[in-house]
């Protein structure tokens, strides 16, 4: 594909250090481990999220990965791998999957900024949002079937059952 972009265009500004006062500002856990990745311990309702966040300067596209503190025994992955196709084909932005290392699930997605002056601070509030809002809504799910030997239809269900208030 033949690109129109200008080739000698001055790279974005890095959006780590934005994303930085972000979880400052929330007094969120996190560890800077360089210029490109920022690791952020999140507090959510049913568990605490890991978020990973990289920024790849050559590619111009920022990566955000949620990881769910929970451990999917192998009997149960088969299940949790079929919820996960059904909850993925929900999703607008990102989605979820299995990190085989550590028997975990994740939320995912990346966002290429080439031509972009950067991210706005809205934008990395509405990243990192969806993240946790996602991991929020699939925990419960999740849940059901790893731990209460629910079907994946009954925590589809779950998961996509719109809630007002709380209890």
């Amino acid at each position: 594909m033949v690109s129109l972009a200008n080739r000698h265009a001055e790279p974005a500004a890095n959006p780590l250090d934005t994303l930085e006062e972000l979880v400052s500002a929330n007094d969120w856990t996190f560890d800077r481990h360089s210029e490109c990745e920022l690791m952020v311990q999140v507090g959510g309702h049913w568990c605490d999220y890991h978020l990973y966040v990289v920024w790849d300067r050559d590619v111009n596209a920022m990566f955000v990965s949620c990881q769910l503190d929970q451990r999917v025994p192998e009997t149960r992955r088969s299940a949790v791998f079929e919820l996960l196709v059904q909850v993925n084909g929900g999703l607008w932005l990102g989605h979820f999957d299995f990190v085989q290392d550590d028997a975990t699930t994740m939320y995912r997605h990346a966002i290429p900024m080439r031509g972009a002056a950067g991210l706005s601070a809205e934008q990395l509030e509405d990243l990192v949002d969806i993240a946790i809002h996602e991991c929020e809504r699939f925990y419960p799910a999740l849940q059901l079937v790893v731990w209460g030997g629910r079907s994946v239809a009954d925590a589809i269900m779950v998961a996509r059952m719109d809630t007002v208030g709380e209890a």
